[in-house]
């Protein structure tokens, strides 16, 4: 069985789709603030053409996928399309909002889905409606401890910047202490319409100075392909890590191929390259030799845009808005 690798001696297994670009909230690093039409049904990949795309994918040693949006959970067919991953011999997880998790509890332990990365920005229910422009919180949280009561593998992403909610770094950290979920902060990134900025931008050491002066933590061992660097507070239930995308990039060691909600295979993150996967699968045609194109044409670093974000300039980045890409 082939394996996909790219021109960096990088081993790809891991895929992740984004079912839609439709969201019920309103992040404000992720959505650009501007009135956005979402795709049509039409124009999203169908049950059938996920399913397809993700089976040919297994082809190749494909052992994980995970499901993003937008929110994936506003897919009216979202149980049709989890069910029929389910069967695939593939680790599927994924990443929500929260907001509507209790109407699945049931249906994603079923087909053994193991992790949920849930995204909360702020513990404090008026910073959260700002953040988020819902008033949603009890709902996030007690669907958090819906989860971790009902066996999964809980992981919070929290998205800090500077003067929003960086004041919340002990809270966070302190829900590990009974909590068995793995709090990650994400440094801020930039994508179309998100206006970022880099003094916005907190980095891992300087949330570690803070850390320092609150805890005894000690540094657990990281794995090959993780995007994060992960410490446990002593005696603690939980972990906390930070997804250093900014500061100390982990491009070397990627792994991962990303999949729009159009249907349209991403390289990195940050790259400005698609390939329509999905107009080709549309059309009868082969897509094995597009994804072998898409390895090909991926960058060393950061989607060859940018090599240190303290010089950069958000205006030169050719890119999506973070929703239209998929988390």
């Amino acid at each position: 069985m082939n394996k996909l690798v790219d021109s960096y001696n990088r081993i790809h297994n891991y895929l992740r789709i984004s079912l839609t670009d439709s969201c019920n909230f309103r992040c404000i690093y992720c959505m650009p603030n501007e009135k956005m039409q979402c795709l049509p049904y039409g124009e999203l990949m169908s049950p059938e053409e996920i399913f397809s795309i993700a089976k040919t994918f297994t082809k190749y040693q494909i052992n994980k996928i995970r499901l993003t949006g937008g929110e994936p959970l506003v897919r009216r067919d979202f149980e049709e399309i989890v069910k029929r991953l389910s069967t695939l011999p593939v680790e599927l997880n994924l990443t929500t909002n929260g907001v509507l998790l209790h109407k699945y509890a049931d249906l994603l332990k079923e087909i053994g889905l193991h992790t949920v990365n849930i995204s909360i920005d702020s513990l404090q229910e008026e910073k959260f409606k700002f953040l988020t422009k819902r008033n949603a919180f009890s709902q996030v949280w007690n669907n958090i401890l819906l989860f971790v009561n009902r066996g999964f593998q809980v992981k919070l992403n929290t998205v800090l910047m500077k003067n929003v909610n960086d004041d919340e770094i002990k809270d966070f950290i302190s829900l590990t202490k009974n909590f068995p979920i793995q709090v990650r902060f994400i440094e801020f990134m930039p994508f179309n319409g998100n206006q970022w900025e880099k003094n916005k931008v907190i980095t891992m050491d300087e949330m570690l100075d803070e850390i320092d002066s609150h805890f005894i933590y000690e540094k657990i061992q990281d794995h090959n392909h993780d995007t994060t660097k992960k410490f446990k507070v002593k005696g603690y239930e939980g972990t906390f890590a930070f997804i250093t995308t900014m500061s100390q990039p982990f491009c070397q060691g990627c792994n991962r191929m990303r999949i729009t909600a159009d249907g349209k295979m991403k390289n990195c993150l940050f790259g400005k390259d698609e390939f329509d996967i999905l107009g080709t699968l549309r059309k009868g045609e082969d897509i094995e030799p597009l994804i072998q194109s898409f390895l090909k044409n991926k960058h060393k670093k950061m989607g060859g845009q940018f090599e240190n974000f303290i010089k950069l300039n958000p205006e030169y980045l050719k890119n999506r808005s973070m929703i239209k890409i998929g988390g």
